[in-house]
């Protein structure tokens, strides 16, 4: 079953992933990266060499201020951005709660615990994150920024369809096929992004009722499979957790496996319709990416503008 036999990954395997794909003591007890350790400085190199172009491309989504996203199931604590006008200057303030379905963000690896009462990643103790912050796995860690290959899987593209599906999830041979179809071979340390298309899902449900469990098209947990199959330095997507994935016993599932055993960090939120343009248009689905995301100490997270460059 799952990836091996291409069929829909039973609750069994789900709680196998836990042991099967856990990275816990894969590089040292004190490690903070995760599959970023898969980004090798060769690796890197490698990377930087498809940026032959100088053509830059954003993967982020604007700030969800309530303007930006009126739709309050999806973004219930709009991000505040207020302009202070004085004579001859102007100045602004944003307030953002990032996490969520809307703002394009990195989660860092304190994210997500095993569950309630649970380890963190590399069975880190979960009493090291407090109300004042994270004093391990926080994404300051990462201030260095991010630097790799990125490989954009268009699933849409490949399924002749505008966007993913309600009950088609985006599945671990998907991103097999699109690889092969597009003539590329996944490395380690790639990020893997996956487009479900979800800017034409949203321009054409403006009203659509978000709710939990997640009643969105998406991915599926297969997926995870493939990325600890190709020692993939992370994921991002635009679509999160497809519905009807209840079974699992987890309200975001790719998210519970990911984080807190993979420990592989997510790029949530993304927006790839502009990449999806340039890809088509180069006819080159691997460019270089970088993602640098702030400097929060202890924090869970930060807002990123992620750039492909070709």
């Amino acid at each position: 079953m799952g990836l091996a036999t291409r069929t829909t990954t039973t609750p069994e395997e789900y709680r196998a992933y836990r042991k099967r794909l856990s990275n816990w003591g894969r590089w040292g007890a004190d490690d903070q990266s995760g599959t970023l350790n898969h980004i090798t400085p060769e690796g890197r190199r490698a990377a930087l060499a498809l940026g032959r172009e100088g053509r830059t491309v954003s993967c982020a989504n604007p700030l969800a201020t309530e303007a930006v996203v009126p739709n309050a199931t999806r973004n219930g604590r709009p991000a505040d951005h207020r302009m202070t006008v004085n004579p001859g200057s102007c100045v602004d303030y944003v307030g953002v709660s990032y996490h969520g379905f809307v703002n394009t963000h990195i989660d860092a690896l304190c994210h997500i615990f095993t569950g309630p009462g649970g380890r963190l990643y590399n069975d880190a103790d979960p009493a090291l994150i407090t109300e004042a912050g994270a004093r391990t796995h926080s994404v300051d860690r990462w201030r260095d920024g991010i630097v790799t290959r990125g490989v954009l899987y268009d699933i849409p593209r490949m399924r002749g369809h505008e966007h993913v599906r309600d009950r088609e999830p985006v599945e671990g041979w998907d991103l097999q096929d699109w690889a092969a179809q597009v003539g590329v071979t996944p490395r380690a340390g790639d990020a893997v992004l996956i487009r479900s298309g979800a800017e034409p899902f949203w321009s054409t449900r403006p009203d659509f009722q978000m709710a939990r469990p997640l009643n969105t098209p998406g991915v599926g947990v297969s997926v995870l499979e493939f990325l600890h199959d190709t020692s993939a330095g992370l994921m991002g997507w635009d679509l999160q957790e497809a519905s009807g994935q209840e079974q699992y016993g987890e309200g975001i599932p790719l998210h519970a496996i990911a984080i807190p055993y993979m420990g592989l960090p997510l790029l949530d939120n993304a927006n790839f319709e502009r990449l999806a343009e340039a890809c088509a248009e180069t006819g080159r689905y691997e460019f270089l990416l970088t993602i640098s995301p702030l400097v929060v100490l202890g924090g869970t997270g930060s807002p990123v503008n992620p750039l492909a460059i070709f």
